[in-house]
């Protein structure tokens, strides 16, 4: 299996994992709002506790696609300055370099 493979499956697991915590959540919170409406019959309930689950789940998916839509812009942003940074790095160390070796030709021409 090659680390690629192995980098999708790992992903796949959390997305299961993280998928399967937010449905559990979302049974509790539902749980919780249909046990405080003590008039609701139990098909009530349990229908107002799967509608519940589902828009959870829904804000739930939302929320993670506008993070993971933010983080690939804040990760578009860093390393276009990594980029510059390093660019400019590299400009500087050529150009100490070219005045050490300006510096030392200088030196030995008048010596």
């Amino acid at each position: 299996m090659s680390t690629g493979e192995e980098r999708a499956l790992v992903q796949q697991i959390e997305g299961h994992l993280l998928l399967t915590a937010a449905r559990e959540e979302g049974r509790t919170a539902a749980a919780r709002v249909g046990s405080r409406l003590g008039w609701l019959t139990d098909t009530q309930r349990d229908d107002l506790e799967r509608h519940f689950e589902t828009e959870y789940l829904a804000l739930a998916g939302t929320s993670w696609r506008r993070t993971a839509a933010r983080a690939e812009e804040l990760r578009h942003t860093y390393e276009a300055r990594y980029r510059a940074l390093r660019q400019r790095l590299v400009a500087w160390c050529v150009l100490g370099c070219a005045l050490s070796a300006a510096a030392t030709l200088l030196a030995l021409a008048t010596a």
